[in-house]
Parts: C-alpha cells; structure tokens; sequence
C-alpha cells in the first residue's frame, strides 16, 4: 500500500486525520466541499485563515503519510478513505446529518484493524449499546438479543466499553456471529484496558474502527463522536438500559437524526439506568422491543422477520356462543346441577340449556354424571369467583 506512489487524496486525507478532531465540523465540511488535497494544502499555506488553522499549525509540522501508513500496516491498521470499496457507506449519510455538540459530517478517513471487511459487515448490522453501569438484567438481555442478531447473520456494532457494551460484543461472539467495536481512541489501544482481550478477539473474528489515528487516546468529545459513527454504520440502535444524562442516548439522537430505526428495551419503572430508555420510548417514538426476533423484525423488510403472536393459544371458552358461556357460568364448580336448575340459573330456556350442554360437554368443559352436571375437574381453575 505504501511501496508504490502514494495517491494525493489518501495522503492528504492521513495528514488531516492525524492532525485534526473526529467529527470536528470545520474539517470534515471544508473536506466534503473542496476535497483533501486542497484543504491540506490551503492550511500549509495559510490560505485557511483563522482558527482552524491555528488550531492545527502545531500537528501539521510533523506528519509524514508514507510513514503513518507504514507505522499502521506494521500493527495490521489499515486507512480507509471513501474512495475504497470497502468504506462502510452508511457513514456517507453523515454528510446530511445534523450537528449534535458540535460533532458531525463524514469521517476524513477510518482506520481498521481486523478480519471484516467493513463494506459486507456493515450492510446488515445492529448498534446495541447502553449504560455502561448496567444491572445483570440489563447485561443479560443484551447478551441474548445480540446472540439472537448474531445467528441472524446480523453484525452487531458496539463501543467495547463496560456494561451493556461488552454484554452486545459477548453475545454475538459466543454464537460465532459478526460484531464489529467502534472506538474513541486509536484502534492499536484497549479501551477499557481491562478489554485488551475483548478487543483482540473481536479483531481476530471481526473489526475494530476509529476515526482517530493510531496512538489517539480516548477523550469526551472523542466519544461523543465516535457515537456519530456507531448509529451511522448501523441500520438500527437498540438503546438497553440509559440513565437520564448517559452517553447511549447521543447514539440515539443521531441514530433518530440520521432516520435510523430506534428501539428501547424497557426495564422496571423505578430503575434509575432504565429512565432515558423510557424516555425515548415515551417521547422520541423508540420503539419498544423485548427480544432479538423483534429487533430483526423491526430492522428488516416487511414480511423476512415477523414475529409470531404472542396471544395464548385460543381456549375451548373462547370458541363459544355468548349463550353457551352463559350456560357455563351457571353450571356448579363442584356439586352438580340438573339441567332445569341450570336453566333457572342462567335464564335460559330448558331446551337450549340441553343443546348448551351437550356442547360444552363435548369441548371438555362440563361432565355429567348421576343425571347432574358440573364444570370438567380441568377446566375448574379458569372459574373466576364472581364478583
């Protein structure tokens, strides 16, 4: 990749991704306006007057793109620009999304390390992420929904951190299934350092991204772009477990902005790590999911993934005449009742009472006995005291 001449966009773009911010608007736009080489040399130039440029005078000076790709490519780190095909076009959607803390547009460039190609792995995915605090319940649905994608043949995006993170990337992996971690910080550091194995094996089967170059350390406005990208790659952002203020819900924000599928797992209504998903559900139009079958069928086109029903099978009552359940309703729990006396009971004539009987007695529902009936010793538990 370096041996040959280096094209000028893919140098251009390496300098500017070393040297400036994730997500930091006024480079990635100036970028998608001008194209890299222009925007490179204009700010060696000072042809980009102001703060920008003063920003970036001190990291420009010493960065050399032949040797940044070689310092990579000697730790399996590969540069991905949008020209390649195996740019994740999802991120291109940046480009029209919105500012959200004053992150946003279309990475400069991504660099990978990894098995997955970023193009396939990312046509069907999932973003799970969450609190990083998450209680077991919230760890465990995590874990079996992404196991769910992830036997669906759907890539599981997640950030890598503690909670409800590595829960998602635990999940997928122990089905075998794709996952990819997207990080804050360059993708030759772990990030909890306590998931340096995490990371590796997630590297070894699948991919990790970031948009910050290699020896980056994670910072707060690092992650928050690094969010951007997490809803952007995927085609839904299932939200399990965030508390009111948690970082979760920036993903969510984009991944509402970017028109992204958004969906909430609920938790107790008086755990706290569960209020900001209620809130999406409430007020943003998340939709509420309990299960991985739902999730595949809310991010997959209409008819591939429909959950079955969840209503109990139809009970022998259900199937009856409302005079028949009248008829059964007098019918005695334990001592049993000639059919007249039913009759009284029920307000219905004698003969349609017979006619009423025999049928429940075929559904299972009465027997008879000594020429009095009384409810089936099955059916005697479904009897609501009446009230």
């Amino acid at each position: 990749m370096t041996r040959g001449p280096l094209d000028p966009e893919r140098a251009a773009r390496v300098v500017l991704s070393r040297v400036g911010e994730p997500g930091d608007p006024r480079l990635t736009g100036l970028v998608a306006e001008l194209g890299a080489v222009t925007v490179l040399e204009s700010l060696r130039e000072q042809g980009l007057a102001g703060q920008l440029r003063e920003d970036l005078a001190a990291r420009l000076e010493r960065v050399d793109p032949v040797v940044e790709l070689e310092r990579a490519a000697r730790l399996g780190i590969r540069f991905l620009t949008p020209a390649d095909d195996e740019w994740p076009r999802g991120v291109d959607d940046l480009a029209h999304g919105p500012l959200l803390h004053e992150r946003g547009g279309v990475p400069v460039g991504l660099w990978a390390k990894g098995s997955a190609r970023l193009d396939s792995s990312t046509a069907r995915c999932v973003a799970v992420v969450g609190s990083r605090s998450a209680t077991t319940y919230g760890a465990a649905v995590a874990g079996e929904i992404a196991a769910t994608l992830g036997a669906a043949g759907r890539t599981v995006v997640s950030g890598a951190a503690f909670g409800i993170d590595q829960a998602a990337h635990r999940g997928a992996l122990a089905v075998e299934g794709p996952t990819i971690a997207v990080l804050a910080c360059g993708v030759d550091r772990a990030y909890p350092a306590a998931h340096k194995p995490l990371l590796d094996h997630i590297a070894d089967v699948g991919a990790v991204v970031s948009e910050a170059a290699p020896g980056c350390a994670p910072t707060r406005i690092r992650f928050l772009a690094r969010n951007r990208l997490i809803a952007a790659m995927s085609q839904g952002t299932l939200v399990v477990e965030a508390a009111i203020r948690s970082g979760a819900l920036n993903t969510a924000n984009w991944a509402a902005s970017l028109s992204r599928t958004l969906m909430g797992v609920p938790g107790p209504v008086t755990s706290a790590p569960s209020v900001g998903v209620h809130q999406l559900i409430r007020a943003r139009g998340a939709l509420l999911v309990t299960d991985g079958h739902e999730v595949l069928e809310a991010v997959s086109p209409a008819g591939e993934h429909t959950v079955a029903s969840l209503h109990a099978e139809p009970h022998a009552r259900d199937l009856l005449t409302a005079e028949q359940r009248q008829v059964l309703d007098a019918v005695p729990v334990q001592r049993g009742a000639e059919a007249a006396q039913i009759a009284r009971t029920a307000g219905v004539a004698a003969v349609r009472v017979t006619a009423a009987l025999g049928v429940l007695s075929a559904a299972g529902l009465v027997e008879h006995a000594a020429g009095r009936w009384r409810l089936a010793s099955g059916d005697r538990d479904a009897v609501a005291p009446a009230g």
